[in-house]
């Protein structure tokens, strides 16, 4: 056996030299020498008349089949015309190798070679794209006719899933194995080479932003230290349309209305193994909202009225985002109001002069079209409610252009769907509109191995499963388990997200822990079932009403010898609660009027006493707002957090209390500050029924290419911790009840590593007690793989 090409050469080049003789081959030149002879007038008129035809050549194809194909009766006359369109007919069947026809009196025979019939089809040489993959990508299949041109076809599709790959130097070069019984198996050999990646990305004509932050809004990264792991450098020509519309949406949310970009240059380097990419970009003038008005040509709807749900205010930086969400909040009133077929049309005016643009509301009726039903395709595990429920509007509502592209995009939000496709047709009648949805659904479940590190619980693994489209219901199902050196825990969580096809969410959260922390006298099991209900409020507002039925229980460690009141509260055995609650968020750190700062507000309350061993009110209030500054190269933070537990009947035990640790107030170990008892050699914390604790800080980066993601940033926090009241202490010697604010500085080193977020760090305590146990070098890593 022996690798051999078509016809001596590859399967195109032979092809067209197979061709080629087919054209000089013996019938066709006997047909034409007959016409040659014969006078100009007889050319024209001359037939042919055989009473047989003979067949050469053929094994799989039969007699019938190739005179279908050709096109010719016996008996019938046929002209010199019709005998080389019956030649073309058979070549182009590609079914044969060669075709000969030659007239013999009052026969006419057929001679042909038939292609091969295809063996097998394999790959070389290919690493980073699987068989599996390539398989999807090829025509050629096996035990059918083996078509040369169908393989050329096949080698540049393969050579064009490798250019998206970033791999643009790659070739594939189609082979083939003759076998006996005119067989052949079909290789492609395939030199993937190199990945030809982004060695630079920088920006010409930029002034307000750098190109460290233009960076970071495309979708393409320059190589950085981990090129190998991040493929998001390779460079592919089709992102780069992308990256434009990218760069474009960034200046024109941020008021850049004349922001376009002239050119884009991509130069090879010298090694030919990279690119530098470089974006001409005209930024223009910020603009800012000017007179905003709402007038109203509908009789029935009052301006005024409508005028007082317009958020936008004058002095604004302008964005297409708020006048958009402007709109959708004036037609969702509208429904509410009974008004139908209301369209909001937004009428600009620039003003050059002062850098303004007017925007006027203008409500008008839109024409009286409805929906007549919304088609669905493509769903083979989804269940088209879940598509549906994404719609405002169902089959009779009135059609509303823009509710059904803010539906498209809560459909591919879902992150179901490798495609989705939303448009509107004409239905059965001019006032009919058709939905069509056309989606392609992906997998959404996945296995997640993960690792982390941290000096608080040392080394952890975590494994866990979730599917995000349970039952093809929309439905969230996560199974986990978590392991580290002090602590062990396993929890399942479910999530239906439209509970009775409404904006309604219902959870139902089971966590089952196991700890035995160095920083304890004592261990713990924990076991937590929590179900919750949660809905829309206001447009950034949501409230969260729960159940927590918990029991904890704590565990005396051998040999250690506990303080008096550790010691009672072991003592007291398993305890369990039950509790209702609600915690409401507001959130406008993604769609507030500015974006480049956000709040983030959470207040949240349990009441225990229906049944359990405790009756408490615990509440825990928490506000973080953030601004970007420095042409948003810089991120300042501050954060407000505290709570209160006021007890009414049952054991108040530490577990029970609040407990500080490092991610309410850094420099200290988890529950380094706070009441102690230092009665017993453990020295245990005792947490406390009060708290308040104020983070400020910033992240900057360090002159570092922003490719090795790393930054850096600096911190200030203070807290308190205090009050033990409806504590038994049990003759304990108990110091800190009072509480004192601590006071801590420190330095922060962020690293976006590719197997996930690594932080540093080192801190200074300004003020502490002696008591208080402080934590100078905090490191955490988290990762999935």
């Amino acid at each position: 056996m022996r690798l051999m090409t078509w016809g001596g050469a590859p399967i195109g080049q032979a092809q067209r030299s197979t061709f080629g003789t087919l054209l000089r081959s013996a019938s066709v030149c006997a047909v034409l020498s007959a016409a040659w002879m014969a006078p100009a007038g007889y050319v024209q008129a001359q037939q042919y008349q055989f009473n047989s035809v003979q067949i050469n050549g053929n094994e799989r194809i039969g007699d019938s089949a190739i005179l279908r194909q050709a096109g010719i009766s016996r008996g019938q006359p046929v002209s010199a015309g019709q005998l080389n369109d019956a030649y073309q007919s058979l070549q182009s069947s590609g079914l044969f190798e060669t075709v000969e026809i030659e007239p013999r009196g009052g026969t006419l025979v057929i001679t042909v070679v038939e292609l091969p019939t295809l063996n097998r089809v394999r790959f070389e040489g290919n690493q980073r794209i699987k068989d599996e993959t390539l398989e999807q990508l090829v025509g050629s299949t096996e035990r059918r006719v083996f078509n040369p041109a169908q393989a050329e076809a096949d080698a540049a599709a393969i050579a064009e899933a490798y250019s998206t790959e970033g791999r643009i130097a790659a070739r594939v070069q189609p082979r083939i194995i003759k076998r006996d019984q005119n067989r052949v198996d079909l290789i492609f050999e395939i030199f993937e080479g190199k990945n030809v990646e982004v060695e630079r990305l920088s920006f010409v004509g930029n002034r307000q932003y750098s190109d460290r932050r233009l960076r970071r809004v495309l979708g393409t990264k320059q190589a950085g230290l981990f090129r190998r792991l991040v493929r998001r450098d390779t460079f592919v020509e089709g992102r780069v349309e992308l990256d434009k519309q990218l760069l474009r949406d960034f200046y024109l949310s941020r008021g850049y209305v004349d922001m376009r970009t002239t050119a884009v240059n991509s130069e090879v380097t010298q090694e030919r193994d990279g690119y530098f990419v470089s974006y001409n970009i005209v930024e223009g003038q910020q603009f800012k909202f000017g007179e905003i008005n709402l007038v109203s040509e509908m009789p029935n709807v009052d301006a005024a009225v409508y005028r007082d749900i317009v958020k936008v205010r004058p002095g604004v930086v302008y964005s297409p985002t708020l006048v958009e969400t402007d709109i959708a909040r004036l037609e969702r009133q509208a429904i509410r109001d009974g008004v139908d077929f209301m369209r909001v049309e937004p009428r600009v005016t620039r003003n050059d002069r002062d850098l303004t643009l007017d925007v006027t509301y203008v409500i008008s009726r839109g024409p009286r079209v409805f929906v007549e039903r919304i088609d669905i395709e493509g769903n083979t595990t989804t269940l088209d409610r879940v598509i549906r429920r994404q719609f405002d509007s169902v089959e009779g509502d009135p059609f509303n252009p823009r509710e059904i592209r803010q539906a498209a995009e809560r459909i591919r939000a879902l992150n179901y769907f490798e495609t989705a496709e939303v448009n509107a047709r004409e239905g059965s009648s001019d006032e009919q509109v058709v939905v069509d949805v056309n989606v392609e659904e992906k997998p959404t479940g996945s296995l997640n191995f993960g690792g982390s590190f941290s000096n608080n619980d040392g080394f952890g693994v975590a494994i866990s499963f979730a599917e995000e489209n349970f039952l093809g219901r929309g439905q969230k199902l996560t199974l986990s388990v978590a392991t580290a050196e002090d602590a062990t825990r396993y929890g399942i969580n479910f999530v239906e997200p439209a509970l009775l096809g409404r904006d309604l969410a219902f959870g139902l959260n089971l966590d089952y822990a196991e700890t035995n922390s160095s920083f304890t006298s004592y261990d713990t099991n924990r076991l937590i079932v929590q179900p919750t209900l949660s809905f829309p409020v206001s447009d950034n507002g949501r409230l969260s009403l729960r159940y927590t039925a918990e029991e904890i229980e704590m565990l005396e460690r051998d040999p250690v010898e506990n303080g008096p009141t550790i010691a009672g509260d072991i003592a007291a055995g398993a305890q369990w609660s039950s509790a209702l609650g609600y915690e409401y968020t507001y959130d406008t750190r993604r769609t507030g009027l500015d974006p480049n700062a956000g709040i983030l507000f959470q207040f949240s309350q349990d009441f225990a006493g229906l049944g359990g061993d405790s009756k408490f009110v615990k509440t825990v209030a928490k506000v973080t707002g953030e601004k970007r500054i420095y042409n948003e190269d810089v991120t300042l933070r501050a954060t407000l957090e505290g709570g209160a537990l006021a007890w009414r009947e049952g054991t108040n035990r530490v577990v029970d209390r609040f407990l500080l640790g490092p991610n309410i107030i850094r420099g200290f170990e988890p529950g380094g500050i706070g009441p102690r008892d230092i009665s017993g050699t453990s020295n245990d914390p005792l947490g406390g029924n009060l708290y308040v604790a104020a983070r400020f800080e910033a992240e900057f980066p360090i002159g570092l290419p922003e490719e090795y993601g790393i930054s850096g940033g600096v911190f200030y926090d203070v807290g308190n911790l205090w009050d033990l009241d409806d504590v038994n202490f049990n003759g304990g010697n108990i110091v800190g009840e009072g509480g004192s604010f601590r006071h801590v500085v420190g330095l922060s080193i962020f690293w976006e590593t590719p197997v996930g977020p690594l932080q540093f760090n080192v801190s200074k305590a300004l003020k502490s007690e002696d008591f208080d146990e402080e934590q100078t070098f905090e490191i955490t890593l988290r990762t999935q793989f």
